[in-house]
């Protein structure tokens, strides 16, 4: 995996971050925070599980800098330009494209089987959103009910890029390919509020 990769992705994750964070009256310290949180919160968590030590960010203080930099320019910028309605999820979108298969290509050169490499991904993808909606007091996006095809796109990608190398001449025209489902879904779920069925029990939505 080329490390630019991984940097960008720590970008926009932090980008997402700091435009998530508007309405909640943070300051830049308490910005940064959750910035940094969600750039590095999802690959933290699959370094743990694959008992890679120390996690990626810790061996490349890089991508520490990038997702500080990241944020603090887009604090910035937020105060001059206002951002478009969708460009939180637009970031959002990216990043899951970008970490989920980073997440599984990483999974699979440490040997796991490809569907734990895949659950991985879901894991690099979404879990650094999951603690930035928690940190700002909200509903995690990928539970939401009406949530577009989110950590689902990730599994989607994932088992292309994952059936794409264990079937075919290796190559790094999967690893884009995979970004590209994942991409693509999301967008086209945003766009025609494409989503899985949610859970009614046969008495509808009231608990037993």
């Amino acid at each position: 995996m080329p490390a630019w990769i991984e940097y960008f992705a720590v970008a926009v994750c932090a980008i997402s971050a700091v435009l998530a964070a508007e309405g909640k009256r943070m300051d830049l310290f308490g910005v940064m925070v959750l910035a940094l949180l969600t750039a590095v919160g999802g690959g933290t968590i699959r370094d743990l599980c694959l008992g890679v030590r120390p996690v990626f960010w810790i061996e490349q203080p890089q991508a520490v800098w990038t997702a500080l930099i990241a944020a603090a320019v887009t604090f910035v910028a937020a105060r001059f330009v206002h951002a478009p309605p969708r460009m939180l999820d637009v970031a959002d979108a990216f990043g899951l494209a970008l970490f989920g298969i980073a997440g599984t290509e990483k999974a699979l050169a440490f040997g796991t089987p490809g569907i734990v490499a895949i659950l991985l991904g879901i894991v690099t993808g979404v879990a650094g959103g999951i603690l930035r909606d928690v940190l700002r007091g909200e509903l995690p996006l990928v539970f939401q009910p009406d949530v577009n095809l989110y950590a689902t796109a990730v599994f989607a990608g994932a088992l292309t890029f994952v059936f794409l190398r264990e079937s075919l001449p290796a190559s790094d025209v999967h690893r884009y390919l995979g970004m590209a489902v994942i991409l693509i879904l999301r967008l086209v779920a945003m766009r025609w509020k494409l989503r899985l069925p949610t859970f009614r029990s046969r008495n509808g939505d009231r608990l037993p």
